[in-house]
């Protein structure tokens, strides 16, 4: 039993090798949502008929063929019928266009303003006011363009800053002013109040997202 299963891993192992370099080289951050279920299948698959003494050898080497066969098909479909492609994997979508957020995308997407803001801080972004594109890639990643008076400024000026740099603060999301937001600042109701104004906005419900960052005007946009 103990030498049946030893050797089932090893050809376990080599199979999956094979099946790797047959289906080319990927990092793991380019796998798609159908890339990882169907690694989640095929490792279950993998491990039943390992340890099922009742699973002969030709079993699991049958089971990785036939599912070597189906991955690499489906793979040249894919090329030769993009929509196909696009059906098994998805497709990018607009996040930020034109500097406005597309709060549709967001909720079709499962997507909430803390992980966007999270996703555009592992991309060196912290204020959404600077971002010109956003782009929710297939893999679940976030591809980021910035305005271009930022990107040049970035270009032109590489030296470390000399006073205290304070990051920007979401204040109103999704209608509800972030009471939190306001006592980080320093400031009150009634201030946030007289800067909507100034964009005016009387009623806050009607904001989408609303953010203060230094050196810049209070960045807001409306509900569509």
């Amino acid at each position: 039993m103990i030498e049946m299963i030893a050797f089932k891993l090893i050809i376990a192992i080599f199979g999956l090798w094979i099946m790797t370099r047959l289906l080319g080289k990927k990092e793991i951050s380019q796998l798609t949502a159908f890339d990882f279920v169907s690694s989640l299948m095929l490792s279950e698959l993998v491990g039943n008929t390992i340890y099922d003494k009742d699973v002969k050898l030709y079993h699991l080497l049958f089971a990785l063929a036939l599912w070597t066969c189906l991955s690499i098909g489906l793979e040249k479909l894919s090329i030769l019928f993009p929509r196909l492609g696009r059906l098994a994997s998805g497709k990018p979508e607009l996040i930020i266009h034109n500097r406005k957020i597309i709060y549709a995308a967001m909720r079709r997407n499962n997507l909430d303003f803390e992980q966007l803001h999270a996703m555009l801080r592992q991309s060196g972004v912290f204020a959404i006011s600077q971002v010109e594109y956003a782009v929710l890639e297939t893999n679940g990643s976030l591809s980021v363009m910035l305005k271009s008076d930022v990107e040049e400024g970035e270009r032109e000026d590489l030296q470390p800053p000399t006073s205290e740099v304070v990051l920007p603060v979401a204040l109103v999301v999704n209608g509800r002013v972030d009471a939190a937001g306001l006592r980080d600042l320093g400031k009150d109701g009634g201030w946030l109040v007289r800067e909507l104004l100034k964009h005016n906005v009387e009623d806050v419900k009607k904001v989408l997202y609303a953010e203060w960052s230094e050196g810049e005007e209070l960045y807001v946009q409306l509900k569509s």
